[in-house]
């Protein structure tokens, strides 16, 4: 094996000699010049050559060490060829190194300008913990939510097909359990909805005109289906859409509001609201508790007014405490089994705190009999009991004869307690479904998805079942007795949720509300686009 040459040598004692070998890249000198390293900038003695301290031209070079090192390679540049013999062989060049580089062994010399200098490499961040796939993240929100509104909706059902109360005014096991808590539910997850339909976060300025503007949409339309529906004379009392739609514009304030503001605004309100309505009732219009009509909005526009946000049956004014902790809760990460959890126990502690507060202020408290002695005087006649008179006498609002009217929690009272009590209740249903939501999602509870799916089903749909419900009853097709209709209308709503949502998907009247507003939504959002532009 032939013993390798210096450059710029050739072999000698051949038989034929080889060929000059080009000469290697020759180092331009510049003697006292500066140089840069890794570390600094010194100059070269006076009178010693420095061969690393040169004019090169630099490139990084293909990292191929482990990770945190950035190692570069710079070409120097080479001198121009001239005739005649080759230069003398040039002074070995010096490798300097950079702080982070491993050793250079290629004989190179590595100068690294100012503005390439490698600097050392954080350590590699260590991985972050796995997170749920967002797709059954969304899954088990969305099936946990439509379950949710599909158990409204049987409620909301029952309290219109069953009996409330009996022939001597008691109430019925089936008013005490749905009376007041279906509708509060179902207030509850109107501001869910919300929270999903501003994107869980609250609106910004750029984007607030079109949200606010989308959702004003969307409570003008259901307040036309409800006139609509109102115009069919139901013999159901009181329908819950107009009221709705009142307070779907009351809210829309809302979503602009951070949650750290919102939660405790929600608390104010909730308290608050049912203390000031008992204040100014007396100085309103008496409400006919009856279903709003095109006429009222044209005779009576100020007493309708009055009716569906203060002294009507759903009270808008008192609902928006329902929207805001709805909001609050939508904002949450409802596909954690721990927020379930907490939903489930705090829902739970709060609804039995309001019940057993009021329990006490109305019997060793006094309060009963201070109700009982200033009336009004039909109080004592509708029930054998004061207490079954007091459950079952409120219709949206209680009566302003005596501060003791706001320790109950009878179903539609309205006062701080029942909001309380109801919130709680909607908060310990929507916790429970989330769970079992989620079990099923992850596929350990095949059982359970068969009784979640077909209530989820139903639940994406409810205001066209809930629209379908109060046309049948108010048609000669309901000759059937509480229960049996009750039982019929349930199935029913369940094979057409499963149908419809496997053949079409977004319910019909669910389209009707939700199309209009998100065109108009998109428009707004399109001029503010072009006017950026």
């Amino acid at each position: 094996m032939t013993r390798p040459q210096p450059p710029g040598s050739h072999r000698r004692g051949a038989d034929r000699p080889a060929p000059p070998r080009p000469p290697a890249p020759a180092l331009v000198p510049v003697p006292g010049a500066p140089r840069r390293t890794g570390t600094g900038t010194h100059r070269a003695p006076e009178g010693r050559p420095d061969a690393a301290a040169t004019r090169t031209a630099s490139r990084p070079r293909r990292p191929s060490g482990p990770p945190g090192t950035a190692p570069a390679t710079t070409v120097a540049v080479p001198a121009p060829r001239t005739a005649g013999p080759p230069p003398a062989p040039s002074a070995p060049a010096r490798t300097l190194r950079t702080p982070s580089a491993p050793p250079d062994t290629t004989g190179t010399t590595t100068v690294l300008p100012a503005a390439t200098r490698a600097t050392p490499a954080p350590d590699p961040a260590p991985p972050a913990a796995p997170e749920p796939a967002p797709p059954r993240e969304r899954a088990s929100r969305l099936l946990g939510v439509d379950a949710t509104r599909g158990v409204a909706l049987l409620g909301i059902i029952a309290v219109h097909a069953l009996v409330e109360a009996t022939d001597d005014g008691t109430p019925t096991p089936s008013y005490l359990v749905f009376g007041g808590r279906s509708a509060a539910l179902f207030a509850v997850l109107a501001g869910v909805s919300f929270a999903f339909m501003t994107g869980r976060a609250r609106v910004r300025t750029p984007d607030l005109r079109a949200t606010a503007a989308m959702l004003a949409t969307r409570a003008g339309v259901l307040m036309v289906l409800a006139l609509a529906l109102s115009w069919t004379d139901p013999s159901i009392a009181a329908l819950i859409l107009p009221y709705y739609a009142i307070a779907f514009l009351l809210a829309i304030p809302l979503v602009a509001l951070p949650t750290r503001v919102l939660a405790p605004l929600a608390v104010l309100l909730g308290l608050g609201i049912p203390v000031g309505s008992h204040l100014v009732r007396p100085f309103l219009p008496v409400p006919d508790l009856g279903n709003p009509s095109v006429l009222d909005l044209v005779t009576d526009p100020g007493a309708l007014l009055s009716e569906l946000t203060l002294t009507g049956a759903y009270p808008a004014v008192v609902w928006l405490a329902y929207m805001a902790v709805g909001i609050v809760v939508g904002r949450l990460r409802l596909s954690d089994r721990r927020t379930a959890a907490a939903l489930l126990a705090g829902g739970v502690v709060a609804a039995a705190a309001a019940t057993g507060l009021s329990m006490w202020l109305l019997g060793p408290g006094g309060g009963y009999a201070a109700i009982a002695a200033v009336g009004p005087p039909e109080i004592l006649d509708s029930a054998p009991t004061i207490a079954d008179a007091v459950t079952g006498y409120p219709d949206g609002v209680t009566p302003t004869s005596t501060w003791w009217w706001l320790a109950t929690v009878a179903p539609h009272s309205g006062t701080p307690l029942d909001v309380v009590q109801t919130t709680g209740s909607a908060l310990a249903v929507l916790g429970a479904v989330l769970l079992l939501a989620s079990v099923t999602v992850r596929g350990a509870g095949p059982l359970l998805g068969h009784l979640l799916r077909p209530l989820a089903a139903a639940g994406s749909m409810t205001l066209t079942l809930y629209v379908g419900s109060i046309l049948f009853m108010n048609s000669p097709l309901d000759d059937l007795g509480p229960w049996e209709g009750y039982l019929w209308q349930i199935a029913v709503a369940v094979g057409i949720g499963l149908a419809w949502r496997r053949a079409v998907g977004r319910g019909p009247l669910e389209t009707v509300v939700s199309a209009p507003a998100h065109a108009v939504r998109d428009r707004l959002r399109g001029r503010a686009r072009d006017r950026v532009a």
